[in-house]
């Protein structure tokens, strides 16, 4: 997921998006402990992703101290 999509959506849809990935990310775990995971690479898309939802987050929340 890009940033400019990221920013697109409304803080309500970030944070359904951000548990999803994080449940996501929690299945990809627990596939590749038990060697099931076939792509391993999943894991650092869904990781990136979680980390650019919460950067935006924190960015509007900087945005709304401010003003």
């Amino acid at each position: 997921m890009k940033a400019n999509e990221i920013r697109d959506k409304s803080q309500d849809e970030l944070v359904k998006e951000l548990g999803e990935l994080k449940s996501e990310l929690f299945k990809l775990r627990f596939q590749h402990a038990t060697n099931q995971l076939e792509n391993p690479m999943k894991l650092k898309d869904v990781k990136k992703s979680i980390a650019r939802i919460k950067t935006v987050m924190r960015e509007r929340e900087l945005k709304g101290i401010e003003a």
